[in-house]
């Protein structure tokens, strides 16, 4: 299982640095499939596919917003189109989840359509954030924070919880989770982060001191990333599962290990264009 693990992660890692140092299309590809997987197994874990072997017409639904929704992100990243089209997208996915509500009633129950639009929300819409922030001024830069402040904050946590952990602060959400983690999750974070900014972002910004800010926004997305990861555990929870799939080896699903990375994703991207 180690080895599983290792390998694995080890490959993730790669694909997340080649599509990262390369952005555009293929990033926008692999966070669009990685969107349309998340999807699905939110969906199945939460009751939208209406224990359907096939796709639902709620999910139909949601994977042609997904489509739509990368659509209007890549189209706001060019010149004389407004994020107003996000929003827009959003808004459409969200009555068409209604239409087939109404049109096919009573087949759904509301808590389905529910768990539908939030599929979508939770992770395609938070997602493609990472694919905006490579599209900023100096994105080839500001993208990396996502990765501190998610894969960063858990490495750190968990090196620090196994060494030093003792006290433990969710022991039914998650049992493993110590305080100290904690703690050393976010000052790992925020330390990758300082060596980051000093050493190969401050260059790149002459003028300015924005050593300090990458720091803040990567302490922010370290907290923000431990939510996302609780908030996930959570639904596994509630749900009496121990994965949401079994696609990546030693991991599990996709929202297994992108589930703290889907929420730091819009913190950092919104941060770094009010900050920077």
């Amino acid at each position: 299982m180690f080895w599983k693990r290792l390998i694995s992660g080890v490959i993730l890692l790669v694909i997340a640095i080649a599509t990262m140092l390369y952005g555009s299309h293929p990033l926008a590809i692999v966070l669009y499939l990685i969107s349309m997987i998340a999807y699905r197994e939110l969906t199945k874990v939460l009751g939208a596919d209406g224990g359907e072997k096939s796709f639902s017409a709620l999910e139909v639904v949601g994977f042609l917003g997904i489509t739509g929704y990368y659509v209007a992100g890549w189209l706001c990243t060019q010149q004389g189109y407004d994020r107003y089209l996000m929003l827009a997208t959003i808004l459409a996915v969200i009555l068409c989840e209604l239409a087939v509500y109404v049109v096919t009633f009573p087949k759904y129950q509301a808590e389905q359509v529910s768990a539908a639009v939030f599929s979508f929300l939770y992770a395609p819409v938070m997602l493609v954030c990472t694919f905006l922030t490579r599209q900023l001024e100096q994105g080839n830069y500001l993208v990396w924070l996502i990765l501190i402040s998610s894969w960063g904050c858990d490495t750190c946590a968990y090196c620090v919880g196994v060494l030093i952990g003792k006290k433990k602060i969710f022991p039914k959400l998650s049992p493993k989770k110590s305080l100290e983690g904690c703690i050393g999750g976010v000052l790992g974070t925020m330390l990758i982060a300082g060596l980051y900014g000093w050493f190969v972002v401050e260059p790149v910004f002459p003028d300015r001191n924005v050593t300090w800010i990458l720091v803040l926004i990567c302490g922010i997305g370290a907290l923000c990333s431990m939510v996302g990861d609780l908030a996930a555990s959570a639904i596994k929870r509630n749900r009496g599962i121990k994965d949401y799939g079994k696609l990546i080896p030693g991991h599990g699903g996709i929202m297994d290990r992108f589930d703290s990375m889907i929420v730091t994703a819009p913190l950092v991207f919104f941060l770094a264009e009010f900050l920077l």
